[in-house]
């Protein structure tokens, strides 16, 4: 895993991965995204929340693009430990909070608001179709903030209502959505 840009470009991290229920997004898919993002977010004044956060791969991203408030969620302890040791390596401990629960739980019970949020499940994930829903009805995104939602082709959100745009990188696909 590297870091792509900001203050941390081309800083490796080695997560032992190698049984972890996770799928850290491509090198070239981050880039695109992050070229993407860098042209309508202002990151040293948004609010971050990465869901299903796995090695804490985009929190750090942002981060180290200058964002000051990033949340951190997934349920799995070594992710979870991971993203700890190396937040504490990069001396980045006030800018992240970390949370062990259940992505779905957190969603249900959070009470803060989010100008940008990426989604990153597992590509089998029963409920991947919902996830969008849930985000939006539970009011986590402001008002025209974005929720990027990454997935394979067996998925399609064009249809959905608050679907914003989709951008493919080979087997990765991420949809943006956007609240009312």
């Amino acid at each position: 895993m590297r870091i792509i840009g900001g203050a941390f470009k081309g800083r490796k991290f080695f997560p032992p991965a190698k049984n972890w229920p996770t799928r850290p997004t491509t090198d070239f898919a981050k880039e695109g995204l992050f070229n993407m993002l860098y042209n309508s977010l202002d990151f040293e004044e948004i609010k971050v929340l990465d869901i299903f956060g796995g090695t804490g791969n985009h929190s750090y991203e942002f981060i180290s693009r200058g964002c000051r408030d990033v949340t951190y969620v997934d349920k799995h302890g070594p992710c979870v430990a991971f993203v700890k040791k190396t937040a504490k390596l990069l001396e980045i401990e006030d800018r992240i909070r970390i949370f062990k629960m259940d992505v779905f739980k957190f969603i249900e019970k959070c009470p803060d608001q989010f100008d940008y949020i990426f989604a990153g499940p597992p590509y089998a994930i029963s409920t991947m179709e919902s996830l969008p829903d849930l985000i939006i009805q539970q009011k986590l995104l402001k008002k025209g903030a974005y929720l990027v939602l990454e997935h394979d082709p067996n998925h399609d959100f064009q249809q959905h209502s608050c679907f914003v745009k989709a951008r493919n990188y080979g087997k990765t696909i991420f949809s943006f959505f956007t609240a009312d």
